[in-house]
């Protein structure tokens, strides 16, 4: 049976960057060695990691004054690393509440200095986001989440920074839509979304915002040293970055950015058309403020869910069920999601609408 991925990550990944990634597990380039097997430090990977990180920049249009970094730990660790390398000993930053992770980075960022709330959707379940908001005079940062996987919302435009530096968490749709990336100071993202296997973190920062926070940082922590060492201050996560560079050069041979955000447009009109048009379910977010990347929606009789996921288990749609802490259901609709899924799961779903009438 097909099945069809709507995982909210680890997620979907095409199905070139699985086969290439999956040869070079048993022999990496014809050398005779799995790339499991070769050391950071060869002329071997040296090259991958140059090239994924000159692919980022050149997705992403930025110049010189950015640096690439491929870490490790995930956009859970970026709440913690952000602010202990860019929020002086005292003072302030300021941080948009959208969700789950917004909340995390908060509650992260307070434990080094103080974190300012200058928006929250809370009053609404983070249903909508919250546009309206004045950025606090001396704040180091702002902070945002770009697309909330959780709930279902992301910013279409750029949140309103004025001249305070931007700090982006773009985990679940970097590399799907052009974006203005230079009008950023620090871009971060796990990488197993849009960007590639679950392990690596990539860190676009704009090299002159560092070395001004006046703390004494742990060497594995500070990003100047990772920046010094190209992303090698220690072994990086050698098959995650690899399986980054297959991700980020099928995104540019498709067409890049541009073309991504094309597909993603017509996977999501698809998907909340129906949405939209089934009596049996009911929409979560504003229409103005919905993701394109995860769509999140309900049955409108609670006992309904638990039968159209058994349908949707039966028919090979993964990943329905939405996040334990919301409940509900999600649809995530990433850069290698084919429209037949989504077309599957449209069948799908008004299939079992006309059976409950």
């Amino acid at each position: 049976m097909k099945r069809h991925n709507f995982n909210s990550g680890p997620s979907i990944l095409p199905e070139e960057v699985l086969r290439r990634a999956s040869e070079a597990v048993i022999d990496f380039n014809g050398l005779g060695l799995s790339i499991l097997e070769i050391g950071h430090r060869t002329p071997w990977f040296t090259e991958v990691i140059e090239e994924a990180r000159s692919l980022v920049k050149e997705l992403m249009g930025l110049d010189e004054t950015y640096s690439v970094l491929f870490l490790q730990g995930g956009a859970t660790m970026q709440f913690m690393q952000v602010p202990l390398n860019l929020l002086p000993v005292d003072g302030s930053a300021a941080y948009i509440n959208n969700g789950i992770w917004g909340g995390k980075a908060i509650k992260e960022a307070s434990v080094f200095g103080k974190a300012v709330t200058v928006a929250d959707t809370a009053d609404r379940s983070h249903s909508y986001i919250n546009k309206d908001f004045i950025v606090p005079e001396g704040s180091s940062y702002l902070h945002y989440t770009s697309n909330n996987t959780v709930e279902g919302t992301q910013w279409h435009d750029l949140p309103a920074a004025g001249q305070t530096a931007l700090i982006a968490d773009m985990s679940s749709d970097i590399f799907s839509r052009p974006v203005a990336f230079d009008k950023h100071a620090l871009i971060y993202a796990g990488a197993q979304k849009n960007a590639g296997a679950a392990g690596a973190t990539i860190v676009v920062i704009k090299k002159d915002i560092l070395g001004h926070s006046g703390r004494n940082i742990s060497p594995i922590l500070d990003y100047q040293n990772h920046v010094k060492a190209n992303s090698m201050f220690n072994t990086p996560p050698v098959f995650a970055v690899y399986v980054s560079l297959l991700t980020l050069r099928w995104i540019k041979q498709q067409g890049g950015l541009t073309e991504m955000e094309k597909r993603a447009k017509v996977r999501a009109d698809l998907f909340y058309q129906a949405l939209d048009n089934l009596d049996v379910f009911t929409p979560i977010v504003a229409k103005e403020d919905r993701s394109l990347m995860n769509a999140t929606f309900t049955t409108k009789d609670k006992a309904l869910e638990a039968p159209f996921l058994a349908l949707c288990d039966e028919n090979g749609m993964v990943g329905v069920k939405g996040h334990r802490s919301v409940g509900g259901l999600r649809v995530s609709m990433y850069n290698a999601m084919p429209l037949e899924s989504v077309q599957a799961l449209v069948d799908l779903m008004e299939q079992f609408d006309k059976a409950q009438k």
